[in-house]
């Protein structure tokens, strides 16, 4: 029996020692906006100390009982419970999705208060705080889904209480958004496109990971299926009767290898065949190939997906066999744009945490996943930071991390995200300048997206 060989760990030595060159001069991003008055911050942030308890509970009850995408049903019903205990409405079932939550506070401070409103005649503003809760198959919370959902209720309510106390507060609205289904598919964008996201002025959400970042990569993705249709014939007796479907995906996944050698640094295609036939003796008349296609923008996923289109058509006309190409299965997944100035905002939050951080660039750009939150970011301005709840040596989507996201540490992970959210969503609603800043980013950068029209 041959050996296995193990995978060498030189790679990811190296890039760990790049990655802590970085940090040792790495400076925080900061923010030149106020944000929320000083008193009703101190407010907003006790509210989340209180919920202590109750995020805890989130944290543990979800990582203990772990839901795959489109199944959370005890979840989500957790999470409204929690909401209704707080005396809050929540709807469950939301936007054409059985785990799907809503729920929506507003505030009716005035320009005197908070410096919004009259004082500058600017129309109260809607922020969104999201959260997810699904697991991956066998080893569950190895994303962290469960801290999210943890943070983002626990921002919600605390902002909810805040306004009980003192419905004059802050002027504008703050929706929680339950989000199922990220992993592997896009609930996002299936909430998006019926109508989540509309009247909305801006998003915001957290992840867990393995060290504190202000901001990421994170890579745009499609899902491609490609079968192949041939003859099936006798593969000793007639093979010159046959088309053999399992060479055209033969020949296409190694045309998607080759391809690699051409693509962008950031670009990434995995490929399985799922399907050539029963038996050597017999020709294969069908095969499918299964791939997901990733890139760092719109554009150059645009461009990839056409050129992975040209080779599923070459690999067909090389066997004479018939093709059929099925994009998107789930919906697709753009890259997540970052907006800077709430980024900051975010960072200024974590700084009262105790937190530093860390901007774009420190983390290798190789190391990069995908979210349906990227389709979000495109529809209106947004953040996606990341807060660290395991070593650092710890990759998501591992048993290790898993681990990680039912600890100490994520419970800690979950308080100052937490507080981080609310006070974001407190310092956009409570300050002009940093929403017109919000704004005036978002439309540098290119404005709003049709993303169901985008790669049509």
């Amino acid at each position: 029996m041959t050996r296995l060989t193990v995978p060498s760990t030189a790679y990811l030595t190296r890039l760990d020692a790049e990655t802590r060159l970085r940090m040792a001069t790495a400076k925080t991003p900061d923010s030149p906006f106020a944000g929320a008055p000083g008193e009703l911050a101190a407010a907003v942030e006790a509210q989340v100390e209180a919920l202590a308890a109750d995020l805890s509970g989130v944290v543990h009850t979800l990582h203990q009982d772990p839901e795959t995408a489109y199944q959370e049903h005890r979840s989500a019903a957790y999470l409204v419970q929690l909401l209704h205990r707080h005396g809050i409405e929540a709807q469950l079932g939301a936007y054409g999705l059985p785990t799907a939550i809503s729920a929506e506070i507003g505030g009716t401070g005035t320009g005197a208060k908070t410096g919004t409103g009259t004082e500058t005649g600017a129309a109260a503003s809607t922020i969104a705080i999201l959260a997810e809760y699904d697991a991956l198959p066998e080893v569950g919370h190895a994303c962290g889904h469960n801290v999210i959902a943890a943070t983002g209720v626990g921002a919600f309510i605390a902002l909810a209480r805040t306004l009980k106390e003192d419905p004059a507060a802050f002027e504008g609205r703050v929706l929680f958004l339950g989000t199922p289904a990220e992993e592997g598919h896009s609930g996002k964008e299936v909430m998006a496109r019926n109508g989540a996201f509309d009247g909305v002025d801006a998003a915001i959400m957290v992840h867990p990971y393995a060290m504190d970042l202000a901001e990421q990569v994170w890579l745009g993705r499609r899902l491609l299926t490609v079968t192949f249709s041939g003859v099936a014939a006798h593969a000793s007796a007639q093979p010159f009767m046959g088309r053999n479907a399992l060479d055209a995906a033969s020949l296409a996944y190694t045309a998607i290898g080759l391809l690699r050698q051409q693509l962008p640094p950031s670009d990434r295609v995995h490929t399985i065949i799922t399907e050539g036939g029963q038996r050597p003796s017999v020709i294969p008349e069908k095969a499918v190939l299964k791939l997901y296609a990733r890139s760092k923008y719109p554009e150059t996923l645009k461009d990839l997906s056409a050129r992975l289109e040209d080779i599923a058509r070459g690999a067909a006309l090389m066997t004479g066999t018939g093709v059929q190409i099925d994009w998107d299965e789930h919906p697709p997944s753009l890259p997540v744009r970052t907006n800077s100035a709430l980024t900051g905002r975010w960072v200024a939050a974590q700084q009262r945490r105790g937190r530093a951080p860390l901007p774009a660039g420190v983390v290798s750009e190789t190391i990069a996943a995908s979210t349906d939150f990227g389709n979000v970011s495109y529809r209106i301005p947004g953040i996606h930071p990341l807060i660290g709840i395991a070593p650092a040596d710890v990759a998501l989507h591992t048993r290790a991390f898993a681990e990680a996201a039912g600890s100490e540490a994520a419970e800690a992970g979950a308080l100052d995200g937490a507080a981080g959210l609310a006070l974001t969503a407190l310092d956009y609603l409570c300050d002009p300048e940093l929403r017109a800043a919000v704004a005036q980013e978002f439309k540098d950068a290119g404005g709003p997206v049709d993303v169901p029209a985008y790669f049509a």
